[in-house]
């Protein structure tokens, strides 16, 4: 689909504009927004701003090989700026690259993910309170993505099933996880505060919390609804970025993220711990206690069993699970 044309008369969109225009056509996050244009502007500057209907595949390869070589990007990033450009050209340039055979491809390194002992995240979440503290444990105990956790909204939690409906996942699905027992209480307290915080917006006449642009037209006062606001939201205002609206928007990524350092250094756990490891000690300790794969699996939304079964080394059993001589 090729972005629109401009009115006649009316000056040409630059080309950033019209990428941005092409992004936001397609709903694509605000993350990926920026991530694109970042890798465009990069690979512009790269070939000394000539624009990029002057390049080809040659050019598109030595700056993608550049990345890998004099850059030693990891290989997600050279794949992440392969799609920026990639889609530069299909959706902007309406221009077909050939196959990109000899892009000297990044190496994907084997790394076992960082999990930490049942005993190490007990001391390590006894140490964050409040509203980090109860996220982090949500994580761990659900075993959701940092930003599954913070795009929650209260419709999504429902304590009569125990059950938390984790929306627009990775790859856009939607998958359906327990809501711990023992966060019951926690989680109720949460949301008589939000609740109060949710009414103290709607007297002040603030602009409803962002809805996906499908169900912004079809409900438009749904963001207004007390269904649909976060469930960890933030504690001040902002512009919303894409519409210049100012809004309540869920918390900051980074507020759960720096409680977790903290609570991990003061713990004395020497290892580096980020959110994504609640996410890898919950699927190994599942599997520790008896769990199925599969299970882990489903609960993890992993669409291939192969990416769930890292955690069975994780646990050296299964094939690996060898028992030392010296034990004997």
């Amino acid at each position: 689909m090729a972005s629109a044309s401009p009115s006649p008369g009316a000056p040409p969109k630059k080309l950033l504009d019209q990428v941005r225009d092409a992004i936001r056509l397609r709903h694509y996050s605000y993350k990926t927004e920026e991530s694109y244009l970042g890798w465009i502007r990069r690979y512009i500057l790269f070939h000394g701003k000539r624009h990029p209907r002057e390049l080809g595949a040659a050019e598109v390869t030595v700056f993608l090989s550049d990345l890998a070589t004099r850059g030693q990007v990891a290989a997600s990033t050279q794949n992440q700026a392969l799609a920026a450009i990639l889609f530069l050209y299909r959706h902007v340039l309406e221009l077909d690259l050939p196959w990109l055979d000899d892009v000297v491809r990044a190496k994907r390194p084997q790394r076992l993910p960082t999990v930490l002992t049942q005993e190490e995240v007990r001391r390590v979440l006894a140490l964050v309170d409040g509203v980090p503290g109860l996220m982090l444990k949500l994580q761990y105990g659900t075993g959701m993505r940092l930003m599954e956790c913070l795009r929650l909204r209260i419709k999504d939690l429902t304590f009569a099933r125990r059950e938390i409906v984790i929306r627009d996942g990775k790859g856009g699905k939607d998958r359906v996880t327990m809501l711990p027992q023992s966060l019951e209480a926690a989680l109720q307290q949460q949301l008589v505060r939000v609740q109060a915080l949710h009414a103290q917006d709607r007297a002040a006449g603030v602009a409803g919390v962002w809805l996906p642009d499908a169900l912004a037209r079809k409900y438009p006062n749904a963001g207004t609804q007390l269904a649909w606001f976060w469930l960890f939201p933030s504690g001040r205002l902002a512009l919303d970025p894409r519409s210049g609206v100012v809004r309540r928007h869920h918390v900051f990524e980074q507020v759960p993220q720096r409680a977790l350092k903290q609570a991990a250094v003061t713990a004395g756990v020497l290892r580096p711990v980020s959110s994504h490891c609640l996410r890898h000690s919950f699927a190994t300790h599942l599997l520790e206690n008896g769990y199925d794969i599969r299970t882990v699996q489903e609960l993890l939304g992993h669409s291939d069993v192969s990416t769930t079964m890292i955690y069975t080394h994780v646990l050296n059993r299964g094939g690996r699970g060898v028992r030392s001589p010296m034990d004997h």
